[in-house]
């Protein structure tokens, strides 16, 4: 593009730089997304794998290009707020009739608070209105209409023929039947006149789901159809038909959906109306928008701010040693900013912290990890925090937060969805409660492993219980590559003063694990830790951790499921 046409404003051309940056990370993006139903086809796990942790990147170096470039071109106006006043209004313009408009736009914040180093919002350089009222066609229709003409078989059938990939079905027919079964069983006083499903695919991991509802008289119920592609032949493995399994297909602690959309609000919109009580920033990173989500997030936190009076208090749960964690008794998230420095026995420092979270962003959350977003350079008024917690972030944080008069700037912090930590919900939980959860624990442990992660820290207080009652973990600090740790036999004490000593006499070093001692750190007692021990025991032997060490240094991809066995239709082998 030409800058100095002397017919042509500078702030015409800014907007057009960045207008073109954004289009070139959209068509980046893009194609990513779109070679998801090639590695579906084909059985590609790891390329697949390859190209989600691919696509996270994408943004960070597309607005580092764009702020590097405008602060070149600019010269020394690249600071000049009456000129950026009017590249906004020009980006404005540009990308106002587009069908991810809002995602246009936080890519323009992006790149402001990028070159203005901005703290808390500026309205002069920044779009603030709420996003879902950013542009858009609203025409846009991201959904299609089965309208149900015989049998529900014969409407899954249709469904099935319309959703065709470059590999076969396995049996179509047979599928829809057992869809069919299934709807039947589930709802059967409900009168099926239609399915409505997303048009795109949405594909993760292995897996491809076909999501909407079912459409009748009574009131409509979410509906997804996963796929698998096994032994190279498509099949429907699972139905889901009720909105907190759905809702945990969308889960905040898992990976990022590849779907390939041209209006993300209005993909967003149609899901919400699935599941009314998920966050719309939790849909868009599920979609991955995850830098819009923290744009939608940050907007509701502003709004609730506007009209709440509570303050910010130390989140409920154990004192984090590494992490001042705090939260909102009305807002359904918690804040962790990083100590400056770490009480003991913490060894690990502020940098190995932030690369955990790192690893955690780009890993395979496997529905057990919490996702975070990360915020810089953060404004609040100082009466909105408790005293206690706004002196122990002066003390505790300074690294970070600046104190100063009547506001505060935290300068660098995360956000997870709150959850209830293990250890409290345990100590109030019914006795059939507090089992399910204790297995479930196991089962978080199981899925971590799948995916090459320990947790390093197994205590309960760094498990948190999902409003779905799932078990998920969300304390960082140790966290590391299953493959980084030397598994090992616990050694037998050659004597008696050795067994009885109150300190280790034998060497260990900071990545031995020793899973014959887990059991010493489960804080279980009784019925509790029986029911662990009876379906998990073999999480505390060195032979579990073995076979999935190996399975990964072979770099195999091993099965999960964001739902339970009882929903699949039939007993499916390796996905592949």
């Amino acid at each position: 593009m030409q800058w100095f046409e002397a017919e042509r404003p500078l702030s015409a051309a800014a907007a057009e730089f960045v207008q073109e940056a954004f289009l070139q990370h959209t068509a980046h993006f893009r194609r990513l997304t779109l070679q998801a139903r090639d590695h579906f086809e084909r059985r590609e796990a790891l390329a697949g794998r390859r190209d989600a942790v691919a696509r996270l990147d994408l943004y960070r170096a597309a607005v580092t290009v764009a702020a590097a470039g405008l602060h070149r071109r600019l010269g020394p106006k690249f600071l000049d707020r009456s000129t950026w006043r009017a590249i906004k209004s020009e980006y404005a313009d540009r990308v106002g009739g587009r069908g991810d408009a809002e995602i246009a736009r936080t890519f323009f914040n992006s790149v402001t608070r990028r070159l203005f180093t901005t703290v808390g919002v500026d309205s002069e350089v920044e779009f603030t209105e709420e996003p879902a009222a950013a542009g858009g066609n609203p025409g846009v229709v991201e959904t299609q209409v089965f309208v149900r003409q015989g049998s529900i078989a014969a409407l899954v059938g249709e469904i099935l023929e319309r959703y065709r990939f470059g590999v076969a079905y396995e049996d179509a027919a047979r599928d829809a039947e057992l869809v069919a079964r299934r709807i039947e069983s589930f709802a059967p006083r409900v009168g099926v006149d239609a399915i409505e499903l997303a048009k795109p695919v949405f594909y993760r991991n292995k897996g491809a789901y076909l999501v909407g509802r079912l459409r009748s008289p009574t009131g409509d119920l979410p509906l997804v159809l996963a796929l698998l592609n096994t032994n190279g032949q498509v099949s429907v493995d699972a139905v889901l038909l009720a909105e907190h399994e759905v809702s945990i297909v969308f889960s905040f602690t898992h990976s990022y959906f590849l779907v390939d959309t041209e209006c993300p609000r209005v993909l967003v919109l149609f899901l919400r109306e699935l599941m009314p009580l998920k966050p719309v920033d939790e849909l868009y990173s599920s979609i991955g928008y995850s830098k819009h989500g923290k744009t939608v997030l940050f907007t509701a936190l502003q709004q609730h701010l506007g009209r709440s009076e509570a303050r910010f208090d130390f989140a409920p749960g154990a004192r984090g040693m590494v992490m001042l964690v705090f939260a909102m008794p009305d807002f359904d998230v918690v804040f962790k900013v990083i100590r400056d420095c770490f009480l003991p026995p913490k060894t690990t420092t502020r940098r190995q912290v932030m690369e955990k979270y790192h690893l955690v962003f780009h890993h395979d959350r496997a529905g057990r990890l919490v996702g975070a977003q990360e915020f810089e350079h953060l404004q609040f008024e100082s009466r909105r925090f408790a005293p206690d917690l706004l002196e122990e972030l002066r003390t505790q944080a300074r690294d970070t937060v600046e104190v100063d008069g009547d506001r505060v700037v935290i300068h660098h912090l995360y956000t997870e969805r709150r959850v209830t930590p293990l250890d409290l919900y345990l100590r109030g939980a019914p006795p059939a409660d507090a089992v399910e959860a204790v297995l479930d624990y196991g089962e978080a442990l199981r899925d971590l492993a799948a995916t090459n992660i320990f947790p390093g820290d197994l205590l309960l207080k760094n498990f948190g219980v999902t409003r779905q009652r799932r078990i998920v973990f969300y304390d960082y600090d140790e966290l590391c590559l299953l493959t980084d740790c030397n598994i090992r036999h616990l050694p037998s004490p050659p004597g008696e003063e050795e067994e009885w000593a109150g300190e280790p006499w034998f060497y260990a070093s900071d990545r031995d694990v020793f899973p014959e001692e887990f059991g010493s750190f489960l804080e279980l007692r009784g019925a509790l830790r029986d029911a662990f021990v009876a379906q998990h025991g073999e999480l505390l032997a060195v032979p579990f951790w073995d076979r999935m060490q190996s399975a990964h240094r072979q770099g195999l991809i091993l099965d999960l499921f964001p739902y339970v066995q009882e929903r699949r239709l039939r007993a499916a082998g390796p996905a592949g």
